[in-house]
């Protein structure tokens, strides 16, 4: 029997409104370049591609952003690409990817990885992939468990026993919601818990089984998409099926039910860039602690985060503070100036300023949602 083809499915068709206003609907978060010169989604399938190759890299997002997305990886055929009419959330997603890539390729080992995490060290990430895949390869639904570093309350967790069948590898007891402080440091202090990275590794064919037994209504709506593709054609199948699979994300309607599952502890400079806090720490900072544009004026000012993204927001990938040619043509010179201010977050696009203190960086998706009520969609 020959060795299993390992496959990579992207997950990004996430909304990243945490980002405004940088991330709008039309350009969210895994197109943007918050942590280096690229797209978040460049960087991840360039992390993976020396393990599948572009033939085997499929990429799941929605229907309005299949032109970005394609803008941004070039190399990525068209036919790679899941479209999701709607979005249904991850057990849908892993499930109609699973379903599509085993027709092609039943003896398919696929790593679902989300778009949007910076990870700093390549090698070791890509070292802890390889130990999962051989997991996966076994039979064992695998993840990877992310090496805390501190008591965060905005992560899942997942709790480790014994050793699995592999070195390296641990068994999964339990997933774990986000804690409060308290529990958190509980968690640390035991170093049994992990924090939850959203990926998942599974031979196709395992999959599918978990979801039988343990989302049978997403089964049985996997199987009516299949015969309606085959007797309609796969865009009337979707449009009509897809929107009524149920609407639950992978760990909790199947990961966290399956008897025998599996962790890889990962520590390789994890971000899940949650949020504009979380870009800034990211960034380059000068002796005070600012990461700004060197255009900018700071006097007296110390631990801020300025992004500059003026005549840059259509391009999907344009960098952050990075000199913008015809700028001036279209602009007249304008000049971002702090003074005495400590802990804010300061981010220009063409249309839009947000300014906010590194303790609210959570609270972005309060704009987003105040400025739907108010019917400016445009700006969102």
């Amino acid at each position: 029997m020959r060795a299993p083809s390992t496959y990579a499915v992207i997950m990004a068709g996430g909304a990243g409104t945490r980002f405004w206003p940088a991330s709008r609907r039309a350009r969210p978060k895994q197109l943007l370049p918050l942590a280096g010169a690229e797209p978040l989604i460049r960087q991840a399938v360039e992390r993976v591609v020396s393990i599948t190759g572009w033939e085997r890299i499929y990429v799941s997002t929605g229907a309005h952003l299949v032109e970005p997305t394609l803008a941004v990886l070039p190399e990525l055929s068209r036919d790679r690409l899941l479209v999701e009419p709607v979005a249904r959330n991850t057990a849908a997603c892993l499930g109609w990817a699973a379903a599509t890539i085993a027709r092609v390729d039943p003896n398919a080992v696929i790593m679902a990885l989300p778009a949007d995490p910076h990870i700093k060290n390549v090698a070791a990430f890509q070292q802890t992939l390889r130990l999962a895949l051989r997991s996966a390869e076994s039979g064992i639904i695998t993840t990877v468990g992310i090496t805390p570093t501190h008591p965060e309350t905005g992560y899942g967790y997942i709790e480790a026993g014994d050793a699995s069948r592999l070195d390296g590898v641990l068994q999964v007891l339990r997933f774990v919601e986000k804690p409060d402080r308290a529990r958190a440091e509980q968690f640390l202090a035991t170093g049994r818990y992990y924090w939850n990275s959203g990926m998942f590794f599974f031979r196709a064919a395992d999959l599918l089984r978990a979801i039988e037994s343990h989302l049978p209504a997403l089964a049985t709506g996997l199987r009516e998409l299949d015969d309606a593709a085959r007797r309609d054609g796969e865009a009337e199948a979707l449009g009509r099926v897809f929107p009524t699979l149920p609407a639950v994300s992978i760990d909790h309607g199947v990961m966290e039910h399956v008897k025998e599952l599996a962790v890889v502890p990962g520590d390789f400079g994890w971000s899940d860039i949650g949020s504009w806090l979380a870009a800034s720490e990211l960034g380059h900072k000068d002796e005070r602690g600012n990461s700004a544009p060197a255009a900018t004026v700071l006097l007296d000012a110390h631990d801020n985060y300025v992004v500059d993204l003026r005549a840059q927001s259509p391009e999907p990938g344009a960098q952050p503070g990075a000199p913008q040619g015809g700028a001036g043509e279209r602009h007249r010179k304008r000049v971002i100036a702090l003074v005495g201010v400590s802990g804010l977050v300061v981010v220009q696009t063409d249309d839009a300023l947000l300014v906010l203190h590194r303790d609210h960086a959570q609270g972005v998706k309060r704009v987003v949602d105040e400025l739907a009520a108010r019917g400016d969609a445009e700006l969102t």
